[in-house]
C-alpha cells in the first residue's frame, strides 16, 4: 500500500485526524503541539500521525491536501487547517461547533489518542 493510500485511510477512517511532527507522547513541533492542545481541550479524540520518519508521507499528504504547512487536522475526512485556524477556530467555539455538527453531541465522551505509523 503506498502513503498516498495510507493517508488517505487515515483521514478517511477517523473522527480527527491530525498530522504532525512527533507523537502525542513526543511532540517535536511548536505548532505541532498548538494543534494538539487545542484539539485535547474540546475533548477531541485524535488519530495521530508523525510525518517525520519519511519525507515523502509530508510530500503525499500535501499533495492530498493541497496544504503545504504541518501540522494539518482533518474532521471526519475534511481539512480543517494548521496550528494558527485549529487555535482561532477553538477560541471561537467554531471548533467545538463543528466537532458536534460533524461527530454529534457525544463526541468528547470517550477521548482518546492513538498513534498510527505509516513507515
Amino acid at each position: 500500500m503506498s502513503y498516498q493510500e495510507k493517508i488517505k485511510e487515515v483521514i478517511d477512517g477517523s473522527d480527527v485526524a491530525l498530522f504532525m511532527k512527533g507523537t502525542p507522547a513526543f511532540v517535536m513541533c511548536g505548532n505541532s503541539d498548538r494543534a494538539l492542545q487545542a484539539l485535547r481541550r474540546t475533548g477531541a479524540s485524535v488519530t495521530a500521525v508523525d510525518v517525520l520518519p519519511d519525507p515523502t508521507i509530508r510530500q503525499e499528504l500535501s499533495a492530498i491536501s493541497g496544504w503545504p504547512t504541518i501540522p494539518q487536522v482533518f474532521v471526519k475526512g475534511e481539512l480543517v487547517g494548521g496550528a494558527d485556524i485549529v487555535e482561532e477556530l477553538e477560541q471561537s467555539g467554531d471548533l467545538e461547533r463543528t466537532l458536534r455538527e460533524k461527530l454529534g453531541d457525544g463526541y468528547a465522551d470517550e477521548r482518546t489518542e492513538q498513534t498510527v505509523a505509516l513507515s
